[in-house]
């Protein structure tokens, strides 16, 4: 158990792509599955509210919990424990579009919270925080749960983005990224990597040096949004297409 709870991790670090890893994503896509599959049960009031509010709350006790154990270990840090990653931004923000169904939060945490979560689960930073830690499986439970929430919405709720959407959602990003920018001046962090590159292999490594790759990354954004909203808009084109030949 003192393992379990290492605050250093284990002896080896996390291997991508290891039985662990592709496990843990089988596991989050089943899941999502099991929303679609079961999306009409999920629509009766009772039913959804239950899971809604227990997605939500999967969510919020995923971070605190996190927290918390950061506290107990005394590596609770100004410069690393505030709630500024993005996908950490998203979750919170995931949690509460799953309260109050805002179709603002929802545009973000869609169009923006589901690529970076899912970025993450494909290449996590984890250092020797490898399976069987606590810190391992918090991160795929709470990086999966931003998922499954933004799909619920589609799937239970019929929410969908809009055009405008797109452009909302960027611009919320980077208003976030540049108060985020002022928390790593502060704090001498490296919230968002926007200090420099994470540790670990990441999708950053292949678009350049600090502060270029910032730069990319604007790209890199723009693109996972469109890449997001591309099923909506061909249901829009095809829905267009047939009213003209009706």
């Amino acid at each position: 158990m003192s393992e379990f709870f290492n605050i250093g991790g284990l002896t080896d670090r996390f291997v991508l792509f290891s039985f662990g890893h592709l496990l843990s994503l089988f596991l989050i896509f089943t899941a999502i599955l099991f929303l679609y599959r079961y999306r009409q049960q999920l629509q009766q009031k009772r039913f959804g509210r239950v899971v809604r509010y227990g997605l939500a709350s999967l969510l919020l006790i995923s971070d605190l919990v996190l927290n918390f154990w950061f506290l107990a270990e005394r590596s609770w840090h100004l410069d690393y424990n505030l709630p500024l990653q993005l996908c950490t931004i998203s979750l919170y923000l995931a949690a509460f579009m799953l309260i109050t169904r805002s179709f603002l939060l929802f545009e973000f945490v869609f169009l923006i919270g589901i690529g970076g979560a899912l970025q993450a689960l494909l290449t996590p930073d984890l250092g020797y925080y490898s399976f069987p830690h606590f810190r391992t499986y918090q991160f795929f439970i709470a990086h999966g749960a931003i998922l499954l929430a933004g799909f619920y919405m589609v799937f239970v709720e019929g929410y969908r983005p809009t055009l405008h959407s797109i452009w909302r959602s960027l611009l919320v990003l980077n208003i976030i990224a540049g108060l985020v920018g002022i928390a790593n001046w502060l704090t001498g962090g490296n919230y968002m990597f926007l200090a420099h590159k994470p540790g670990g292999a990441s999708l950053i490594d292949l678009l350049g040096p600090w502060p270029y790759y910032i730069l990319w990354l604007e790209l890199v954004a723009l693109l996972s949004v469109l890449l997001f909203y591309l099923p909506f808009g061909l249901q829009d084109l095809l829905r267009r297409k047939n009213r003209r030949a009706s």
